[in-house]
């Protein structure tokens, strides 16, 4: 017995020990924690969806999924056999005139338009969880790096997951950010992190944002979850409307499809451009992970011009091959009439002549 006590004593203190790292960010408190407990999107503890959204769909079960995640025979394409190919885009040479956008891999990506620059859920590690040995990047996609980002106007958070919200790159990027947006809770993160409060804009759906020089930014719904430990959604997790004085942008961020992506489009839309999540699906968390004909939808639905799909080419999160994504939302895309855009990791998307086709370079 007493045995028994010192090793659950241990294994106790050895749990604190781990979830007390930096890497874990800061649970909300003070005024932070007031303003969630005031928000009508806050109910019985945590923070709700618009619409009932189960982890798991009908017809599976939580340790099946978990079983065959971590047991169950794997496509030989899970992974890529050899590098994802990618372009080192030098991003301080970028000139004040240029729009551009530059996709990082998985939901990494850099805007610079009408002369402001944004960075949207930078994950520069060459891993995408709170451990080194696990979630690795695929070869050739880790390809920028903290030190390769100059300094920008806002860096942009859609939510606290690992794979979105990635400690080392956020903290070494601190002195080059000038203003960091994030929905409700998500500060307290950053501010572990050395982020200064003043630094942060932090927010409900709902809420519109005036930026510099005449830019704007718009909270709106998303159909996910959120948690970097063991509890969830004790913060938000958003999409967001940016409008700039020449362009208007859907930020995507993580979702399942809903009935949120038909009211923004008819509220904000259309759309110039549409980053559209797009990866790690399948059947049995279909609605917190849209699925490549899902993604079309919400692109209908949303009155998108041009689609730039994200949410793949780095990391496995799901036990489809590497490339489906791709492959699937450009087929699906085309017999819709969809215009999709497909960079590689690095290349630049001109944001001015949108004509240019990119190569399939996937397959």
């Amino acid at each position: 017995m007493i045995y028994l006590i010192v090793l659950i004593a241990v294994l106790v203190a050895a749990t604190y020990f781990v979830m007390s790292q930096e890497v874990f960010g800061a649970a909300p408190k003070g005024k932070r924690l007031e303003k969630i407990l005031n928000s009508k999107n806050y109910k019985n503890k945590q923070f709700q969806n618009q619409s009932f959204t189960p982890q798991i769909a009908e017809g599976f079960s939580m340790p099946k999924v978990m079983f065959d995640f971590l047991f169950g025979k794997k496509d030989p394409l899970l992974k890529p056999l050899q590098a994802i190919p990618a372009i080192h885009t030098d991003l301080n040479s970028i000139s004040a005139n240029e729009d551009v956008f530059i996709w990082m891999g998985h939901s990494s990506y850099f805007i610079k338009i009408d002369g402001v620059s944004f960075l949207i859920d930078p994950v520069l590690s060459t891993f995408g969880s709170p451990f080194k040995f696990f979630n690795k990047a695929f070869e050739g996609s880790d390809l920028f790096k903290p030190q390769d980002i100059p300094n920008i106007d806002y860096l942009v958070i859609t939510h606290d997951h690992y794979d979105h919200l990635d400690f080392p790159t956020v903290k070494a990027i601190r002195e080059k950010v000038g203003k960091a947006i994030m929905p409700l809770g998500v500060g307290a993160h950053l501010e572990r992190w050395g982020y200064s409060e003043d630094q942060i804009i932090e927010e409900d759906w709902g809420a519109s944002v005036a930026l510099k020089d005449g830019f704007n930014i718009t909270f709106t719904p998303a159909r996910h979850f959120s948690g970097r430990k063991f509890q969830r959604n004790t913060t938000l997790w958003t999409s967001y409307v940016l409008e700039t004085p020449t362009k208007k942008i859907f930020l995507g961020g993580d979702s399942g499809y809903d009935t949120h992506f038909k009211t923004i489009g008819e509220k904000y839309g259309p759309f110039d451009f549409a980053i559209m999540e797009n990866g790690q699906y399948n059947l049995a968390w279909k609605y917190i992970h849209a699925l490549p004909e899902d993604v079309i939808q919400a692109s209908l639905d949303i009155q998108a011009k041009n689609i730039i799909p994200v949410h793949s080419g780095k990391f496995a999160l799901a036990l489809h091959p590497w490339n489906e994504p791709l492959q699937k939302v450009t087929t699906l895309g085309k017999e819709k009439n969809l215009h999709i855009l497909t960079p590689k990791i690095g290349e630049k998307l001109d944001l001015n002549n949108t004509s240019y086709h990119f190569q399939n370079w996937w397959e």
